[in-house]
């Protein structure tokens, strides 16, 4: 079961990239506008969404929880909208790539964190040695693929 859920996390990963590149193709047809871009992309998605719910979920039994919520678990949205229009905006101007290497470093940072002091209701799980040179190992690849031609081309 864990190679499934690790081939689902390639196929999100490959999804990111190729939404930042479909989202800012859309952002340049549209007038140039990252923002409106990701309304685009987050309006039929949460259509998408809603076409899931009515077919795999009791929508209305769930909604009735949602008032119980502390405010801090409703701001996953808005944390996913920053993302999209995030690639939206830099995509262009960093290219895919690159923009991708300073996410990815910023996801692991943060993954880490959450993780070692177990944060917004996670395991703890306590950083050790390994992870933190296997960290470094996977910062040092991106940084060489990232910055290798400027360093020995």
């Amino acid at each position: 079961m864990l190679i499934s859920f690790i081939v689902i996390a390639l196929c999100a990963g490959f999804a990111l990239a190729t939404q930042a590149a479909i989202n800012s193709q859309l952002a340049a047809s549209l007038a140039g506008q990252p923002a409106v871009a990701a309304l685009v992309s987050f309006a039929t998605g949460t259509l998408a969404l809603l076409l899931i719910c009515l077919y795999k979920a009791d929508l209305l039994q769930a909604w009735q929880h949602l008032p119980k919520q502390p405010w801090w678990k409703l701001i996953g949205g808005p944390l996913g909208a920053l993302v999209v229009f995030t690639t939206i905006f830099l995509a262009p101007k960093l290219g895919i790539t690159n923009m991708l290497f300073f996410i990815i470093i910023g996801q692991l940072v943060a993954a880490a964190i959450i993780d070692h002091f177990g944060l917004l209701g996670m395991l703890q799980r306590p950083f050790q040695i390994w992870q933190l040179l296997g960290l470094l190992v996977i910062g040092l690849g991106l940084a060489l693929f990232f910055f290798g031609k400027k360093l020995f081309g």
